[in-house]
């Protein structure tokens, strides 16, 4: 009998894909999922008035951009929580995920469409920014995007994204939840600030400053987790040795974990889970490909396992003002990396730096 095709959009991400073949045939398959995922003028190509030629033809290398958010209301403008960039290379068979950190301290451009005048800011406030739409009550998750992405092109080199996804962290715990939960590998023992050993939400503080109650813990070693599990792990950066930078690295490892999770047979063996799974997916994104489709994407993408992709650290330090903790600001060897990227000497770049590779088990 004909098998699954492996799930191969990627995400972060986050690694999730959207492809299939079954009994019914690849594009019959896809046809089903790919409008469950909304698409969005995510780079403001159309409100300026170019409208991106549609055409099929995917050819690398690729840059595509991958923002994790976490709204609490329907009101509140969206802060980037998880900013990654997927560089996959000119054979589109391998790649590179690297992580910026939020509070990264960036100049962020001047945004009339906002009404926001630019200036020197963490780089998770440029979609906040961005997503105040004059005259209306609801911000715009996808115009904040758009100042975002900007931004990461001023901090990157990178001129022009290929694509670009917006995720909502809770549609992940659906998707784990949907798998079955994740099987990866804690590196670090964590303890959650938000949530309690039985996954109920702690209790702040009275006037604020903290929560209070007992803490989930996360041990050191190989762990099942389900889906809220997973999501409040990589949520955490408060109490890790190295904060944030902690926080991207299971952040990337989790990325990989769903990848594989998603790729095993106990998910695509199973039409039922796959179905689940895929569906949970498409109801996490918001995607552009600028004038290309997603199954595009994923059928470009075939050839591109999560073994395949290549975990970056960039390292930074803290800015302090005053005494007064400002930001984050990356070292050198990070404007080195772009630089390799921007002239495509990435791979020897890294053979060259090993302590740039994040691993994963």
């Amino acid at each position: 009998m004909p098998r699954w095709a492996r799930v191969c959009t990627l995400l972060g991400a986050i690694l999730v894909l959207v492809s299939g073949a079954g009994l019914v045939g690849f594009e019959a398959v896809l046809a089903r999922y790919e409008g469950a995922v909304r698409e969005a003028d995510l780079f403001g190509d159309e409100a300026a008035g170019v409208v991106p030629e549609k055409k099929s033809d995917i050819k690398g290398p690729l840059d595509i951009l991958l923002v994790g958010i976490d709204p609490r209301t329907p009101e509140w403008s969206p802060l980037a929580d998880s900013i990654m960039v997927l560089h996959v290379n000119e054979t589109l068979d391998s790649a590179y995920l690297f992580s910026l950190p939020r509070d990264l301290l960036v100049e962020i451009p001047a945004f009339p469409k906002a009404n926001y005048a630019g200036g020197t800011e963490k780089l998770n406030a440029a979609m906040a920014h961005g997503s105040r739409v004059p005259g209306e009550k609801l911000p715009s998750a996808a115009q904040g995007f758009e100042l975002l992405s900007r931004t990461v092109s001023e901090v990157t080199g990178i001129e022009r994204f290929d694509a670009g996804a917006i995720v909502n962290f809770n549609g992940f715990q659906k998707i784990v939840d949907a798998m079955g939960g994740v099987d990866m590998y804690i590196d670090t023992n964590v303890r959650s600030e938000h949530r309690q050993p039985d996954g109920t939400m702690r209790t702040l503080k009275p006037g604020g400053g903290g929560y209070l109650g007992p803490q989930a813990e996360y041990t050191r070693g190989n762990a099942h987790l389900k889906g809220w599990q997973a999501l409040d792990y990589v949520r955490q950066r408060y109490g890790l040795p190295n904060g944030d930078y902690d926080r991207q690295r299971h952040q990337q490892q989790f990325v990989r974990a769903m990848a594989d999770q998603a790729l095993s047979k106990d998910v695509v063996t199973n039409p039922v889970k796959l179905d689940a799974v895929l569906r949970a997916a498409g109801e996490s994104l918001v995607f552009s490909g600028r004038g290309r489709e997603l199954v595009d994407f994923a059928f470009a993408l075939r050839g591109l396992r999560s073994d395949s992709i290549q975990m970056i650290k960039l390292p930074g330090g803290g800015v302090t003002e005053g005494g007064s903790y400002r930001g984050e600001r990356f070292q050198p060897i990070a404007e080195e990396f772009f630089a390799a990227l921007g002239a495509g000497t990435l791979d020897s770049f890294v053979i060259n730096n090993p302590e740039l590779l994040n691993k994963a088990r």
